[in-house]
This record gives C-alpha cells, structure tokens and sequence, in this order.
C-alpha cells in the first residue's frame, strides 16, 4: 500500500512541478515576449511599415543581407524570440532560411550581447567561468564566439536555401519570391 501511495504522491508532485513551471512562464517570460511584441509593433508603426518593408525588400535581393544583417541586427534590437519575427517582412522562399540564420543568431551573439538571450547566458557563463579559473580574460572568448557565429549563422541560413530549394523541386511547390506588401 506504501508503494501504491508513493505513486500517487509523486504522480501529484508531477503537475505541482508543472504548474510551478507554468506560473513562472506566465510572471516571467510571457509578458515580456508580450512586450517585445508590443514593442516591434511600436517601432514598426513609428518607422513606418513602408520603410521596414523597404529594408526587408533590400535584403531580400541579397543573401549576404538576408541571412547574415538583418538577422544580426533583429537579434541585437529585439533579442530572442522576437528576432525570429522580423522574418515576415522577407518573401516566403526566404522564410526558412532566415529563420535558420536568426535562430542561431539569439545563440552565437549572447557572449558579448547577453541581453539578446538571457536564458542561455549560463551556457556560455560555464565556458568563461573556466577560462577565468585559468586566468585569462573571456572578452576575446565572446568575441571569437561572435565572429564565428556571424560567419557560421549566415552559411546557416544560406545551406537552408538550398535545402528548401530542393524540397521545393521535391513536393513540386514554389513559394513566393517576391515580398507581398499589404
């Protein structure tokens, strides 16, 4: 009968874990994504959705653009997960490569742009806290981590073009390649 309890009580304790988890999203993390949210509606309006559309159009007819600056700078500006947003302003064949390179981007950057992505701080935090045990100093840590991600997520975003490409070809779709403007 001990064993039967223990059961019941640790099965019981599952969802105590879960709604704590779950209340700790809802003080936490979902009004802040509710903000940033807010907030690139905000900006978008003051810019103008005309002039962002603009700036995603110019991306859009370069890769280089595409999948290395405007991910960067969504990263920088927004941080994780609202960089991954920015990518509705590209035409649909660029979607999945954008989202490939941004994603990445909310990784690789936080070393030296912690703000970008603060629930993964501590990942890289465990790399520094050795490096800093050696004596050494972590900026040039962060900024190799930077620069190889810059490089890295842009070779991301472009080797999913071609995947999509060839998926694509594959199901015998096309996806838009030209931005639709509303």
């Amino acid at each position: 009968m001990d064993y039967i309890v223990q059961l019941a009580s640790g099965f019981t304790g599952l969802f105590d874990e879960g709604a704590k988890t779950f209340v700790s999203w809802v003080t936490g993390i979902i009004p802040k994504v509710l903000l940033l949210l807010v907030f690139m509606n905000a900006l978008i309006a003051f810019i103008g959705p005309k002039r962002v559309d603009n700036f995603a159009k110019l991306c859009s007819k370069n890769v280089v653009l595409a999948y290395g600056v405007l991910p960067f700078l969504s990263a920088f500006m927004l941080g994780n997960p609202m960089a991954l947003s920015m990518g509705k302003f590209l035409p649909e064949r660029m979607k999945p490569s954008y989202y490939a390179s941004a994603s990445y981007h909310c990784h690789t950057n936080s070393g030296i742009f912690p703000h970008i992505n603060v629930g993964e701080i501590f990942i890289y935090l465990g790399i520094a806290n050795g490096i800093t045990q050696l004596g050494l100093n972590i900026t040039p840590l962060a900024i190799h981590y930077l620069l190889v991600g810059l490089v890295m997520n842009f070779f991301a975003g472009w080797a999913t073009d071609f995947t999509t490409k060839i998926v694509m070809k594959q199901q015998g779709i096309m996806l838009k390649n030209e931005l639709q403007i509303k």
